[in-house]
């Protein structure tokens, strides 16, 4: 690195400093563009100029206490191989290519899918640096639990990473995360001594169908169309959209939605063939039994351990209906990493550093090996591992048909996913119909609510004999707690409270936000007590 290069940086990073004073957000990471090392001379003698002579201080060296979340993804075989202490790793690296800063990490292992909700219940208390799914970015800007990079450092965010990614981290056209991953989408793996034709979901029922008869139990077509991020897989393919509308303060004001038109009622049909099948399960989490399981790179090391040899892997396939073929679609979206805002400037500069190390091409690339983790860096996806990788190359050519996912009222997830079932338990046109117009009303309602059903809270479950499909109203009294009707649950029943009838807001076990289903211990009649404060409990108390 050139001596005036250096210079360039060490001024610069003092003008971030000074630009943070009663602000959150730095303005400039303190890297080169080309990602250099940071502040070494081209012989690598940390603070000094090419003849040694003049030390260059570091403005941002110092200790820090930080906290993070990370995928808790690990190695089944090996307990040790964990996504926690590769990060640890990883943050080693950052110090030494970073003299001077010494980085003291407690880093714990949170599902991306719950990172979001668990840090706007309690942004004070949440980590310093955190990893979520993209679908979570618009509540976190609305609870201010993003310090939004600016600057170079959003420069370089967008010129090093794929478009869809760094759109998945913008609100209105403001970034205000760093891209991880562009794999958060699903495609086929399949057993090639079964399926013969992986492009055509009725040769793939076929096959499956004919083997089960033949003796084979290892046939089942696991796909979860009772899940709407997969149901809409069938919408996709006849040409639907559900696109939402938000305002600046976060409220979903409106929806453009043609699920329940001609081209909805195809889907149906098609979702109805594979649903009706005696091969098909909606449970894709697992691969007992499995012939063919519709899911993403997360299950790909369980994939290859299951099919071994006859291991195919495959974009979703087509299906037909009255003579004309639909391509299935699917959803696209990403992983990102966010900052929360720091009181400390300076802190902040050093976890916006830490936070574009963490996801810059050699941290991505680490991940991908260990974890087949599809990067989002342009850089990162011309690596030959990556580009022979199967998983990555069957996820590339489903996302020509995806959908990207973009900010979705937390309720749809539920009004939608009915639609499955219903494919499979329709013996008739008119019945697909009535899905679809009942369908239609449960949006229609989302819009209809007044300010205090938004607030109200509700218990929903398997909970008194019912399936994840009826919320249990609650009343408040008095100020912080609610209390459920009457419900004869159980045991063995789940539940869970959520406000407004959406999963945005919900508590699980513990008090926990989104947090694990609570497990009826003792069958009888209850009401469920929900008490907020500065711990949430959630109480079944015998009814009276």
């Amino acid at each position: 690195m050139k001596m005036s290069k250096i210079l360039s940086l060490v001024l610069a990073l003092v003008m971030v400093l000074s630009c943070f004073v009663g602000c959150f957000g730095p303005k400039d990471d303190g890297q080169t563009p080309d990602g250099g090392d940071q502040g070494q001379t081209p012989g690598g003698d940390q603070g000094q100029t090419p003849g040694g002579d003049v030390p260059v201080v570091n403005p941002l060296a110092g200790t820090y206490d930080i906290t993070m979340w990370v995928s808790e993804k690990t190695d089944e075989n090996d307990p040790e191989k964990s996504v926690v202490n590769q990060m640890y790793a990883q943050i080693e690296d950052f110090m030494a290519e970073n003299p001077g800063i010494v980085i003291n990490a407690t880093i714990s292992g949170v599902t991306e899918a719950d990172a979001g909700s668990k840090v706007v219940a309690d942004v004070a208390t949440a980590p310093d640096i955190y990893c979520f799914a993209q679908d979570q970015l618009a509540r976190l800007v609305q609870a201010s639990a993003l310090a939004a990079p600016g600057g170079d450092i959003a420069k370089l965010i967008k010129e090093n990473n794929d478009a869809n990614s760094v759109y998945a981290a913008s609100v209105a056209g403001q970034l205000y995360a760093y891209p991880m991953t562009s794999d958060n989408g699903y495609y086929m793996y399949y057993d090639k001594s079964v399926v013969t034709d992986p492009s055509s979901l009725e040769k793939i029922i076929a096959d499956c169908e004919a083997a089960y008869a033949a003796g084979n139990e290892s046939t089942v077509i696991r796909y979860a169309l009772e899940n709407a991020w997969y149901t809409a897989s069938f919408f996709f393919a006849t040409g639907c959209h559900s696109n939402w509308t938000m305002d600046e303060a976060g409220n979903f004001t409106s929806v453009d939605d043609d699920f329940n038109s001609a081209n909805g009622l195809i889907a149906m049909k098609g979702m109805q063939k594979l649903a009706q099948s005696n091969r098909y399960d909606s449970n894709a989490d697992i691969f007992t039994n499995a012939a063919v399981v519709v899911t993403g790179i997360w299950n790909a090391n369980s994939a290859e351990a299951h099919f071994g040899e006859n291991l195919g892997v495959a974009k979703l396939p087509s299906f037909t209906v009255d003579g004309e073929s639909y391509q299935l679609g699917s959803y696209s979206g990403h992983k990102l990493m966010g900052v929360k805002p720091q009181e400390d400037p300076v802190k902040g500069a050093v976890l916006q550093l830490l936070a574009q190390y963490l996801t810059n091409e050699k941290c991505q690339l680490e991940r991908a090996d260990m974890w087949q983790w599809g990067p989002s860096n342009l850089a990162a996806q011309q690596d030959e591992a990556v580009k022979a990788n199967p998983s990555l190359i069957a996820l590339a050519d489903q996302n020509q048909y995806a959908t990207m996912q973009g900010n979705i009222h937390g309720s749809w997830w539920d009004i939608a996913k009915v639609l499955g079932a219903d494919a499979k338990a329709a013996t008739s046109d008119e019945q697909l119909q009535a899905s679809l117009d009942a369908y239609t009303d449960a949006i229609g309602a989302l819009f209809e609510m007044t300010e205090e059903e938004k607030r109200a809270w509700s218990v929903i479950g398997t909970i008194g004999g019912t399936d994840w499909d009826t919320d249990f109203s609650m009343t408040e009294g008095p100020d912080g707690t609610w209390t459920s009707v009457v419900i004869n649950a159980t045991e063995g029943e789940e539940y869970k409270v959520r406000q407004g009838k959406s999963w945005d807001n919900n508590y699980g076990q513990n008090g926990a936000p989104n947090g694990a289903n609570i497990k009826v211990e003792v069958s009888g009649s209850y009401r469920v007590v929900l008490t907020l404060g500065d711990t949430v409990t959630i109480e079944l108390v015998p009814a009276e």
